[in-house]
């Protein structure tokens, strides 16, 4: 790339620019999604803002209202964003224009990302400090921040400080002072560069590949929320999808939002700041949570909390019409979310494994059973269920006092499903996540997933049969098939998948040792039960056996005993008079019978 190619009136050289080094290719950048819709929100119409580090090209399509100013310290980069004109400075923050001040700074890739090996280094503090400058008073910062202590450590198989790819001249851990190590010390960083800190969201599964960002305040208050329950869990669900890891992220999350620690162990917080003094108060409507509702590109929903309670909002962006994809078997529809309340209770799906794990048969039998006259209750004459209801499984279902309700009514039936099936389905996979998750649970380890979803019904009131658990599964199969778009090679590897599903498998998703170490003993508890069978099959074949030789020696024996043919020798005499005697009567009644018919 050369200066001739590049739209040079869109790019300045303040001198610090990296001529060969590029940040975009990363896989995983930041600004999509999440980061993208609460940087829309945040950013008035006709603001000036500066973008600083690399950021997903979502964000300037989102920003399309604001004056953006892009800061990169990779001279590629700079070319490749002139393109979508906007204005690009390509170096180091100490190029920046002293006189030039923005209304917004958005730093979504952290400070790291920002500074230019080439030229002086001014470090994590003298980067905040320049660009904390470079605010209007009243403007507003939008920093991430990783957090050294976040989960993504702590599931991590590879340790931080052993980083050796080209991006990693610097690594920060909790040695370094000059960074700050937990959102008190957040605070106290901000304070010093003048700035105000406000509203911090908790950035759930990575801090650059946030697919969650909830409110840390909320989640420090509303740790029994089957709202964030689910949010927590999905996101660190699918975020690490296909990862190794030390143990369950998703089941680590969930933990910590129980202990009041979802906040503290985020793997990142996205901080918004304001510059002393205050010249605007920060946005009112800001949402308790913003969640993706897919992989990278997919919509972003909203949830708010207003005096009445929460509420879904669904930005203007989002809610495509499900239509367009096609309904199927199962779709998701966005806009039955906008403006709906988001239900409040605990998530069933927690419940349950509470319950299983402490051995409380009357907790599971009082939960199955409200779950199942729940979805009886919501049928129509047929017995059939429609819509969310047909697809209402332990995770999207909440329970409260004032009974149970659907978490996310976009997933949705495209057909009515009958009542036992549904009923099959949701018993079906929490008993298959009960047992390939290794938890502790009051009934015998023979039972497979089918058995236990039968078990699980019969705590519920309902005597379903192995054949409706066999009709679920292939309901559950085309469901997720629908779901994840897959085309007819995929529908069908995925039904087998499902099909296939035994206690000793490890749990779907992230290839955990504690999850792995578990399938293991599972595997090898099943292989001594099948060999002690064996052995006990053996030895009582072995028995049989003896003893049918020994009757076949005692018979030999008796046969060629003097007894046995003395016996023999008095019998058969007999037998013969017995045998003349029948031929005789049966003659004499042969010859009577004409002298008979004469007479007659």
């Amino acid at each position: 790339m050369t200066t001739e190619t590049a739209p040079t009136d869109r790019i300045m050289l303040p001198g610090g620019e990296m001529l060969t080094w590029s940040d975009l290719p990363e896989k995983h950048l930041p600004g999509g999604g999440p980061l993208a819709t609460l940087a829309a929100r945040i950013v008035p119409t006709g603001a000036r803002v500066l973008l600083a580090g690399p950021h997903d090209p979502a964000v300037l399509h989102r920003l399309a209202h604001a004056e953006v100013t892009c800061l990169l310290r990779g001279y590629p980069d700079g070319v490749a964003l002139a393109s979508h004109a906007v204005r690009v400075v390509v170096g180091g923050p100490a190029g920046l224009p002293d006189a030039e001040l923005f209304d917004v700074v958005i730093a979504g890739a952290g400070l790291d990302a920002v500074e230019s090996v080439e030229g002086a280094r001014l470090g994590w503090r003298g980067v905040l400090a320049r660009l904390s400058g470079a605010l209007r008073p009243g403007g507003t910062l939008l920093l991430r921040v990783d957090n050294p202590m976040g989960l993504r450590r702590l599931v991590d198989t590879e340790p931080w400080y052993a980083r050796r790819a080209d991006d990693a001249w610097t690594i920060g851990g909790v040695l370094d002072t000059d960074r700050p190590a937990n959102r008190a010390q957040l605070d106290d960083r901000l304070a010093d560069a003048g700035l105000l800190p406000g509203t911090t969201f908790a950035a759930y599964p990575e801090g650059g590949a946030a697919t969650a960002l909830v409110d840390a305040d909320h989640l420090d208050r509303h740790t029994t929320s089957g709202l964030f329950d689910a949010v927590l869990h999905g996101a660190c669900a699918g975020g690490f999808a296909d990862a190794t890891v030390l143990q369950d992220p998703a089941r680590l999350a969930v933990d910590a939002l129980h202990a009041g620690q979802a906040a503290a162990l985020a793997p990142g917080w996205l901080v918004l700041a304001r510059r002393a003094p205050a010249g605007v108060a920060e946005p009112t409507d800001l949402p308790v949570a913003l969640v993706q509702t897919g992989p990278p590109g997919a919509d972003v929903v909203e949830v708010v909390d207003e005096p009445s309670g929460r509420r879904w909002r669904v930005p203007a962006t989002s809610g495509r019409d499900a239509a367009a994809t096609g309904r199927g078997v199962a779709y998701r529809d966005l806009g039955a979310l906008a403006e709906q309340p988001v239900p409040a209770g605990r998530l069933l799906r927690t419940l349950l494994l509470d319950a299983a794990v402490r051995r409380d048969l009357d907790a599971l039998r009082r939960l199955l059973t409200g779950y199942a006259d729940w979805l009886a209750g919501q049928a129509d004459g047929d017995g059939r269920l429609t819509g969310a209801v047909a697809l209402a499984g332990a995770d999207n279902t909440v329970v409260s006092p004032a009974g149970y309700a659907v978490l996310d009514p976009s997933w949705r039936a495209g057909d009515p499903l009958p009542g036992d099936v549904v009923l099959a389905r949701g018993l079906w996979r929490f008993a298959a996540e009960l047992l390939t998750g290794g938890y502790a649970h009051p009934w015998p380890s023979t039972l497979d997933v089918a058995g236990l979803t039968v078990v699980l019904a019969g705590l519920a009131g309902h005597d379903l049969d192995r054949a409706t658990v066999t009709t679920a599964v292939e309901t559950e199969a085309a469901v997720t098939a629908a779901l994840r778009g897959l085309d007819a090679e995929g529908r069908a590897a995925l039904a087998a998948e499902v099909a296939a599903v035994t206690p000793t498998d490890p749990p779907a998703g992230p290839r955990g040792y504690q999850q792995l170490h578990e399938a293991w003993q599972r595997q090898r508890e099943e292989l001594t039960r099948l060999t002690e069978l064996h052995r006990w099959t053996d030895e009582l074949l072995t028995a049989r056996e003896r003893a049918l030789r020994r009757a076949e020696a005692t018979m030999n024996l008796l046969s060629g005993s003097l007894t046995y043919r003395v016996g023999k020798l008095a019998v058969t005499p007999a037998r013969l008079a017995k045998r003349g005697a029948r031929a005789a009567k049966r003659r004499a009644r042969e010859a009577l019978s004409p002298k008979q018919e004469e007479q007659q």
